[in-house]
């Protein structure tokens, strides 16, 4: 599949040509060197994230509108909220932010964050350390806090940065996820990524009916007891702003905020 359009650099100056090369990737070539490509990727949800690296703000403009020309609507992009440049030439083709994520470092410290996993909230409740729980249940979990977010807020609000997964699969990788049990029943999640820089707290979720009692502190605390034991000061987790709960509970315990992202959405 390919098509091509050209565009040019400065007034005066060489054609760029646009051509599509396949299904998920666009290059922009002039004399006879590449001077921007562009990718499309489709996250587990359906969304189609585009990426764009260009020379030139004709060259970036003409590769977006090809993108959008040849893809369905909508289409959404990621951005650091500091980096104006590319914010810009995003909103220049058309783009509106459609939420904002805040970046936090969690400190792990029990002493800092004020979380002493040994004090769990509830009486009936244990906490199952990361690949102790069984599949099937933590499965079944993990379908119903996704359906339940998708009848409220909608799964498109959480954190853009999702795990890909095969159709139909929930849990990519059960070791990573630890759990919390409440009279025999599995009622909340905690996911740790481990990254080579800063672990990551991919998703931490509590049923809809467990909520405010405490759940997902102890889930939280057990996280970061984890990593402090094994000798790591900090980990990473993105919030939705518009999540108050999260955000009280990350800066109660003395999250620093350290940025923000956008996701920009053309409709």
């Amino acid at each position: 599949m390919e098509s091509a359009q050209q565009s040019t650099l400065t007034p005066g100056g060489p054609p760029a040509l646009v051509t599509r090369v396949n299904d998920t990737q666009w290059q922009a070539v002039a004399d006879g060197q590449v001077v921007g490509c562009g990718d499309v990727s489709f996250r587990p949800d359906g969304r189609a994230f585009l990426s764009i690296d260009a020379w030139h703000q004709a060259v970036f403009d003409r590769i977006a509108a090809e993108m959008a020309a040849a893809l369905p609507m909508p289409l959404y992009t990621l951005v650091d909220e500091a980096d104006r440049d590319l914010r810009s030439g995003w909103t220049r083709v058309g783009f509106a932010v459609g939420r904002r994520e805040r970046e936090y470092v969690l400190p792990t410290d029990p002493h800092v964050t004020g979380l002493d996993e040994r004090r769990v909230p509830l009486s009936d409740m244990t906490i199952l350390p990361a690949g102790e729980a069984a599949a099937a249940p933590l499965r079944a979990l993990a379908d119903t806090v996704r359906a339940e977010v998708e009848a409220t807020v909608g799964w498109r609000t959480m954190p853009a940065e999702v795990l890909p997964r095969p159709a139909g699969t929930t849990v990519v990788d059960p070791l990573k996820y630890a759990v919390a049990v409440r009279s025999g029943q599995y009622v909340g999640l905690v996911r740790l990524s481990p990254h080579i820089r800063q672990p990551r707290i991919g998703l931490l979720a509590v049923l809809a009916e467990q909520r405010r009692q405490g759940v997902a502190r102890a889930l939280l605390a057990h996280a970061l007891g984890s990593l402090h034991r094994a000798g790591t000061d900090s980990a990473r987790a993105e919030v939705t702003e518009t999540n108050a709960a999260a955000v009280a509970l990350f800066e109660g315990i003395g999250a620093r905020h350290v940025g923000s992202s956008l996701e920009l959405v053309l409709r």
